[in-house]
């Protein structure tokens, strides 16, 4: 704690703050899906003790569901062999043992991802268990169009970036800038916005829903609702660097969602070499299940599964079809070939070590990312990266502390310590779902709030809430302060 920003942080407590609508709203729903997933595998489970064994897990998860909903006081978590729980705890001691409607948000959110992980990995037969491992395939098998459409248009661009290098000397310096600018813009947007199914968030969306906040028509719809865009920064930044001749250029990822989000970060990883502007892509998921749906390395072999078995996958009737009657739609031929030449296009970046997976405890502990610096081996290394982009939510409000900040503060300052002088290059790629938001011209966010849903004169800021609004916020680090 004694790195974090001064600036008061958002808590469970204020009523005004979507903080509050979490706990109250959102995270019981959250368990209650965990509880179901967990009965249903223990229902399934053939062997009597870990059946057993599974229904302690489930009474587990109902008394923290009750815990919650009953405004109880957070207990310290069981050591559960991992280096984390006495930072955990210790930070809890520090907070005065608090109750769940009067802690920190950031805290607490964490800390309830992180005391769901002790009950598995303090079992004996159910280590390594992803409650939301079903939930994250079957919101990625809603994104069949958006993914066949993607798929489609990789492919193309991947056979255009072959026939420009080709073909290099035709155009003008100015001209080939200007392209691959404008190509980056959209690679980089359809990343960004990617991260409109979050699973913690869409808990009620059908798959008609999701299938809208997908696609090449949603993106250009809401390319006016990036209220702070600094991709051209970004962009000159990589571009700079490729013109200069160094062989080593590498771009970090820390990643937020898997399964569709998932996808596009790894189109966007796939884009960035096969274009030159990165040499290696450093991929950073969670080590265990954490808010929902973010990535953990399995969901990156999950991935690619998906892709090599793509008719099984898409083809087959999940349990909602058969509840629903329907009978999946056959992929043809040409989706069939698009995804397959995905899967070796990725896999052959993969095993050329040209795409990294390097998960690092350090995402899943319970402060902001103010505490970066005193990771040491951690912050060096990225240090070591031309450009570290953080994907979504949770990463935006780790970077900024999830404290209130005036919306007019410059992200450059909000991010503390990894800010001008850091030796880091940072690149935020967030759709809006929480309160905090730095970085807007003056008058902005009162502008938003009164338009319709914003928030209006209630003291909240609901604009900020729904993933409809977005910021792309750079700071370059490597420059002196």
């Amino acid at each position: 704690m004694e790195y974090d920003t001064k600036t008061l942080p958002y808590v469970t407590s204020d009523e005004a703050s979507f903080a509050y609508i979490s706990a109250r709203d959102r995270w019981p729903v959250i368990l209650t899906g965990a509880i179901d997933d967990m009965h249903k595998a223990t229902s399934n489970a053939t062997d009597p003790e870990k059946q057993a064994e599974g229904k302690k897990i489930v009474e587990g998860l109902a008394k923290l569901k009750h815990e919650l909903q009953h405004d109880r006081q957070l207990p310290p978590l069981p050591d559960d062999g991992q280096p984390d729980i006495a930072g955990y705890n210790r930070e809890l001691e520090q907070l005065g043992n608090p109750k769940w409607f009067g802690v920190p948000w950031l805290y607490s959110e964490c800390y309830l991802y992180r005391r769901l992980s002790t009950f598995f990995a303090m079992s004996k037969y159910w280590k390594g268990y992803d409650v939301f491992n079903k939930q994250k395939l079957s919101t990625f098998r809603s994104s069949r169009p958006a993914v066949l459409e993607l798929a489609s248009r990789y492919n193309e661009l991947t056979k255009q970036l072959e026939e420009e290098k080709a073909t290099a000397g035709s155009r003008t310096e100015e001209e080939s800038r200007a392209a691959e600018k404008m190509l980056f813009t959209e690679m980089c947007e359809i990343c960004l916005w990617g991260n409109a199914t979050d699973l913690s968030l869409l808990t009620n969306l059908s798959y008609e829903d999701i299938q809208k906040l997908q696609g090449a028509k949603a993106r250009k719809a809401a390319e006016n609702n990036i209220i702070v865009n600094d991709f051209d920064a970004a962009f000159d930044t990589l571009y700079a660097a490729q013109k200069s001749g160094s062989k080593d250029r590498r771009i970090d990822i820390v990643l937020d969602n898997a399964g569709f989000e998932l996808f596009v970060d790894v189109v966007l990883a796939g884009y960035l070499l096969q274009s030159g502007l990165a040499t290696t892509v450093v991929l950073h998921p969670k080590n265990i299940p954490w808010f929902v749906s973010d990535v953990i390395p399995k969901d990156f072999s999950d991935l690619l599964t998906v892709l090599v078995n793509a008719k099984d996958f898409y083809e087959t009737a999940s349990e909602d079809d058969k509840f629903k009657d329907v009978t999946p739609e056959k992929l043809s031929e040409k989706e069939c070939a698009d995804l397959q030449a995905l899967f070796e296009n990725w896999s052959g970046l993969y095993s050329e070590g040209k795409i990294v997976l390097r998960p690092n405890a350090f995402w899943t502990e319970g402060g902001s990312y103010w505490r970066l610096p005193s990771q040491e081996r951690l912050y060096e290394d990225l240090k070591e990266s031309e450009l570290v982009i953080f994907k979504g939510d949770l990463n935006y409000r780790k970077l900024t502390g999830d404290a209130m900040w005036d919306p007019s503060t410059p992200f450059t300052e909000a991010i503390g310590p990894l800010g001008p002088g850091s030796g880091m290059r940072t690149l935020a790629l967030r759709t809006c779902k929480a309160d905090v938001v730095v970085g807007l011209p003056p008058g902005k966010d009162e502008e938003l709030r009164k338009t319709e849903g914003g928030g209006g004169d209630s003291g909240k800021r609901k604009w900020a809430w729904s993933g409809k609004y977005a910021v792309v916020e750079f700071c370059d680090g490597k420059k002196a302060a």
